[in-house]
């Protein structure tokens, strides 16, 4: 068995995303003072440090989860997630008075991206690679109760309130809901990680052991720090690259760059996540793939919606939850044909295709709707 090993990148792009959030910090004035012609650099910069952080992240992260075991290992990932997308939507919140849908764009797309693209795609390699492919009925039953649940309570409920105007939710209502977000994301934690762990260990794994030796205490620490320095840093240069895209999506002539622009931050914080339960499915362990990829959309309904909503109460933004009816049919047509694929406990390429439909069904509707 080989032991997990760090990575160059994995520790010198946290280390630059860290010294250029810095630099934007404490050399803001000469950073505006930089010439036309030359001013696209540092949001450049920006850009490429912040995706080699999120790599490195990663890999930081897979050492974390190879010495914790399954189903920790997946959930380290998970909440280094929804740490990211937390912050990333709060600075949205507490900048965009005049944009008060980017919370939630960024939160449903997350369900699409991950629902439909991430899991389709996972589903068609496994099932191309392996034929068919088994996983836990208890566990996907149990993410998709909580999924269904919160979703619905955030995203379609406040298009039918009457205590506030428009698809929102009013403060009281606000508070209640995030409660109730908090205890269902608790007890799911405990469901998967004490009284009903077995049902979240992949079967395959489960009979061929894992392929890789446990990490030493020290690698273990190093890993740690890795993953706190990679995640501060892609949370602050963040701030910097998502109103570079809004700026250039609207100088491309999107229709509705909020949408785009949510979809892109959603794809970004969940990139980490997304490797991980790829490289899983392709070893034919589709349960582990799962845990991570409808590990952290429950998370980002569970814990970012919560986050998002009393910063909003706090600051007297306001936030619009509601969708538009045509993304409630999609979330809806998500919601039930991910019911319907999980429920046999065996997936297969056509499955997984499906899924793929309707996740590209949802790409052409943010260019077209």
């Amino acid at each position: 068995m080989q032991a997990a090993r760090i990575t160059v990148g994995a520790v010198l792009f946290p280390a630059l995303a860290l010294g250029l959030a810095a630099s934007f910090m404490f050399g803001e004035r000469w950073i505006s003072q930089l010439p036309a012609t030359i001013d696209f650099i540092p949001p450049t910069l920006a850009a490429i440090f912040l995706i080699g952080a999120v790599f490195a992240g990663l890999r930081h992260a897979e050492i974390l989860g190879a010495r914790t075991g399954e189903p920790y290992g997946t959930l380290v990932l998970t909440i280094a997630v929804t740490i990211i997308e937390v912050a990333i939507m709060a600075s949205m919140v507490e900048h965009g008075d005049e944009d008060p849908t980017e919370a939630r764009e960024a939160v449903f797309s997350a369900i699409m991206i991950v629902c439909n693209g991430l899991v389709g795609l996972c589903l068609m390699i496994g099932g191309f690679r392996h034929h068919e492919q088994e996983l836990q009925p208890m566990a996907t039953s149990a993410y998709l109760a909580i999924l269904i649940a919160l979703s619905v309570l955030t995203l379609i409920l406040p298009d039918y309130t009457t205590s506030s105007d428009g698809p929102t939710l009013s403060s009281s209502q606000l508070i209640f809901v995030s409660i109730l977000s908090v205890l269902l994301y608790g007890a799911f934690l405990f469901i998967q990680t004490v009284r009903h762990r077995s049902y979240f260990i992949d079967v395959h794994l489960a009979a061929v052991g894992h392929g890789e030796a446990t990490p030493s205490r020290a690698m273990t620490i190093f890993a740690g720090v890795g993953l706190t320095a990679s995640l501060i840093g892609v949370s602050l240069l963040a701030e910097r690259v998502v109103p570079g895209l809004e700026e250039g999506l609207s100088w491309l002539g999107v229709d509705d760059v909020n949408r785009v622009a949510g979809a892109a931050v959603a794809m970004l914080v969940l990139l980490p996540e997304s490797l991980n339960s790829i490289r899983a499915a392709m070893r034919n362990a589709l349960q582990t793939s799962l845990n991570g990829a409808l590990g952290s959309v429950v998370a980002t309904i569970g814990l970012t919606v919560p986050a998002v909503a009393i910063l909003s109460v706090v600051t007297k933004h306001e936030i619009v939850f509601g969708l538009e009816p045509r993304d409630t049919v999609l979330l809806l047509l998500t919601l039930l044909l991910s019911v319907v694929s999980f429920g046999a406990g065996r997936t297969n390429l056509l499955t997984g295709l499906v899924h793929l439909v309707v996740f590209a069904t949802y790409i052409f509707l943010l260019f077209v709707p």
